[in-house]
């Protein structure tokens, strides 16, 4: 009696889906799809279109994708070939393998015009599960699970199993299905038709799942695979035209100091309207500021200037204020004139030009980018050329992704914008008029802040001078600002001492932070904290000596 039982049981748990299906499958074998067929195997076939909400013919489709499931590329020419049928037969039932397909039971790859098959893993998972298979509810998805989903479309657009127009279907209904979420409400606002919506989502796609943010063409041509469109699209986007970039969502790219229009990105503030929700390390401000002086660790620091530099340095930071220097650059855009701001300040040494540039830079709160000379002028023949179109890239990246754009200095320039030299015969000189060239034409299109210091205006190139819009000449404080210098250095100074001081040496703010320095130590080391007008004098004379020590004669004596 109990072994009859458990021979029931197992005879109901056989009688599921899969025993079905591979009875059906038995009876299919040369059979040619009669009409015999489908009366001897009605009692499987039922079953199976019961259980899968099925029509007969497509219970029998299906039946035998299950039986080939272990294959990634399944014909129709094999089907026909195991029912022992015509080809043109099995054709006549495309329009209930297409909607198989619909309900993603099996999945098609249209290569090379021929389409073949595959069933997903998950589907061969329900059916061994004998139940029928449910797509999974793509709605109320966080964000990060939307471009999972987004991902798997394009991997499936790129695997050929999607056309053009699947794809775009798949992509909008999956935004339309999460509405809730930032990201598709602002895509879909957008309004762009298919092809737009398709390419913006391909960016998108590219720049979070991939973390891409230099997109070719090569990148993008999966997705239009033959199609005509493809060739508009590449059109539209090498001469800037495309509605994509019209928008500004997004712009080219490149590594070399120039616009690349067979490179794209997304812009900085595509990225910043549309990934809220998202933690990106790249679009972090902390991360794109790596590489810079930070403008809230620069020291607040007085500065004292002749009334006509003051004035001038006022103006510049008024301009630099944000709200100020948007008005400005957009206004000098309508003009057609070049928005970009270039700086010189020159003067002797110590005079507070490089300070000034610091002090500009923490009130107005742009963080400075700072040039290393050295590091540009390589010994190699051809590296500084590179380095310095880097450079301007570089720079030129990093005021796309600021809120404010950062202060580009060339700290000490005297060295890249000095006199260009005429029928230049060595690879060196050669090499320098080729870089001096590179920064001309840079500072032609700089869209940002550049400021340079020198020492040596007089040797500067004509074409330099030509293209810094403000030129500031730091002279020596009058004796008032220097007065204002040596209180601020040492505030327990005397009037008297102070006026003495300001008035016998004409001092630059560096030379006299210099003495102020060496009197600190002085008192460090010799244990006197008051301030000792004789001793800051005798520290003046020893700067003075410094400056007008003699120079050594060539000789015998």
């Amino acid at each position: 009696m109990e072994t009859y039982q458990k021979r029931q049981k197992t005879a109901v748990a056989r009688k599921d889906l899969l025993y079905h299906m591979e009875k059906l499958v038995e009876m299919l074998k040369d059979s040619n799809l009669s009409s015999d067929f489908f009366k001897r195997a009605s009692r499987h076939i039922d079953y199976v279109a019961e259980k899968l909400e099925l029509t007969r013919e497509q219970s029998v489709l299906m039946s035998l994708f299950i039986d080939k499931s272990d294959e990634n590329h399944i014909y129709i020419s094999d089907l026909a070939e195991y029912i022992k049928c015509r080809t043109v037969r099995i054709i006549r039932f495309m329009p209930d393998i297409d909607e198989l397909e619909r309900r993603e039971l099996v999945r098609c790859c249209r290569s090379e015009r021929r389409a073949s098959y595959r069933v997903p893993i998950e589907v061969i998972e329900a059916i061994k599960d004998n139940r029928k298979f449910i797509p999974r509810d793509l709605s109320n998805l966080s964000c990060p699970e939307l471009f999972a989903e987004i991902d798997s479309i394009f991997e499936q657009r790129n695997d050929i199993e999607l056309t053009y127009e699947q794809t775009a279907e798949k992509l909008k209904h999956l935004l339309e299905s999460n509405k809730q979420l930032l990201f598709t409400q602002k895509v879909l606002a957008f309004g762009f038709d298919e092809h737009d919506f398709c390419l913006l989502m391909l960016f998108c796609h590219l720049f979070i799942n991939n973390n891409d943010d230099h997109i070719s063409f090569h990148d993008i041509k999966f997705l239009y695979r033959r199609t005509f469109i493809y060739s508009s699209v590449k059109a539209n986007l090498q001469y800037g035209e495309h509605i994509l970039q019209e928008a500004r969502l997004i712009d080219f790219s490149g590594d070399d100091g120039f616009k690349n229009r067979d490179t794209f990105m997304l812009t900085k503030s595509a990225k910043a309207e549309l990934f809220t929700e998202l933690k990106i390390s790249s679009l972090s401000e902390d991360k794109i500021r790596g590489g810079l002086l930070h403008h809230e660790e620069i020291e607040q620091k007085p500065l004292f200037y002749e009334p006509g530099i003051c004035s001038q340095i006022e103006e510049l930071r008024n301009l630099l204020e944000e709200e100020n220097y948007r008005k400005v650059r957009s206004r000098l855009q309508e003009n057609g004139f070049r928005c970009g701001l270039t700086c010189l300040f020159y003067g002797l040494p110590g005079t507070g030009k490089t300070e000034t540039v610091l002090q500009l830079a923490r009130h107005t709160g742009r963080d400075i980018f700072q040039v290393n000379i050295s590091e540009i002028k390589s010994m190699w023949v051809g590296e500084s050329e590179k380095n310095i179109k880097q450079l301007f890239d570089s720079y030129q990246q990093k005021v796309k992704e600021m809120t404010l754009a950062p202060i580009l200095l060339f700290n000490e320039a005297d060295a890249i914008i000095g006199k260009r030299m005429e029928g230049a015969q060595k690879a060196v000189e050669k090499m320098e008029n080729s870089v001096q060239n590179i920064i001309l034409q840079a500072m032609e299109t700089l869209d940002g802040i550049l400021i340079a210091t020198t020492n040596l205006a007089q040797n500067m190139d004509t074409a330099f001078e030509r293209r810094f819009l403000y030129k500031i000449n730091f002279t020596k404080p009058n004796m008032n600002a220097r007065k204002s210098i040596w209180q601020s250095m040492m505030p327990t100074l005397s009037e008297s001492d102070l006026e003495t001081l300001a008035s016998h040496y004409d001092f630059s703010g560096g030379q006299i932070e210099n003495i102020a320095r060496h009197y600190a130590i002085d008192n460090i080391l010799h244990g006197s904290e008051n301030s000792s007008l004789a001793q800051l004098m005798q520290h003046c004379e020893q700067e003075t000596l410094n400056l007008k020590k003699p120079s050594r004669q060539i000789g015998f004596h």
